[in-house]
């Protein structure tokens, strides 16, 4: 997952909170295993190297593609698995960086899910072309590790991996779990927002760690993959709470992804949300 991942569990049965921690460990190295980009004996690998052929998926994987084709829709093409590309023109690692025009132009070349063939289960990429679904996939991670925690563990619990949040329920005495998100401004070193998060998911999007400076301006990580450059005028974080961390996770990154109008896009969807300017 790239990111620190831990389970917290309400428990005094060790036992109980051991089994618990193995049933979130194994889930999320299936998932990783499957589906990184990192790898080269996964599915992934197989689609991004399938040099145009078509490439038949299972249905967990289709269940993903499905949902980023309609964020793709829903977002107007500015949510796209296909832009991980862009990386290659990029580096976020809060120095200066003079982007070099030919580098993001070469690869905005390979940018574009209306370019991809997706029907029946079938994927057929144009060669040259790769998903890549780190947009998803470790708030998928958490989803989906939560409720193999839940068959395994009666407890309260709260899974967290990289500040992607999921609590099962509050604690005993009906106490609410507290998340700290940290100040934009100065990570590492303090709290932005400290939340009471008793049951559903948390996620936070921006710039605290990962930017880039530009002219004197400091641009955030995500990309807009309608021009092959870092959003403008985005807040310097956002953090969203749903049902699910897959959904405050996408709803997060949709937001900064309309820039300035972040805040009034979340407003539009009916859910709790902090905007950091």
């Amino acid at each position: 997952m790239a990111s620190p991942c831990e389970l917290l569990v309400d428990t005094d049965d060790e036992p109980a909170a051991r089994a618990a921690l193995e049933a979130a460990r194994e889930e999320a190295l299936r998932i990783e295993r499957k589906f990184s980009r990192y790898r080269s004996d996964n599915v992934v690998h197989a689609i991004n190297h399938s040099d145009g052929r078509p490439v038949e998926v299972d249905e967990e994987l289709a269940g993903l593609l499905d949902y980023a084709a309609t964020c793709h829709e829903v977002s107007e093409g500015r949510f796209d698995i296909t832009s991980g590309v862009l990386r290659r023109a990029w580096t976020f690692d809060g120095r200066e960086h003079t982007p070099d025009l030919a580098a993001i132009a070469a690869a905005m070349a390979l940018v574009g899910w209306s370019r991809v063939r997706w029907r029946d289960r079938v994927l057929t990429l144009p060669a040259g072309m790769e998903i890549d679904l780190g947009g998803l996939g470790k708030e998928y991670a958490v989803d989906r590790s939560a409720s193999q925690v839940a068959q395994a563990c009666r407890a309260a619990f709260l899974v967290n991996f990289g500040g992607d949040l999921f609590a099962s329920g509050p604690r005993r005495g009906d106490v609410p779990w507290l998340v700290g998100v940290e100040d934009p401004a100065s990570p590492g070193e303090g709290q932005k927002l400290r939340l009471e998060l008793p049951r559903g998911a948390l996620a936070t999007s921006g710039d605290a760690r990962r930017y880039v400076i530009v002219r004197g301006r400091r641009l955030g990580h995500i990309l807009d993959p309608r021009t092959g450059w870092p959003v403008e005028g985005a807040p310097r974080s956002v953090t969203v709470m749903a049902p699910t961390c897959t959904e405050a996770g996408t709803l997060a990154t949709l937001a900064i992804l309309r820039g300035g109008d972040a805040a009034h896009f979340l407003e539009a969807q009916g859910v709790q949300h902090w905007v950091v300017e």
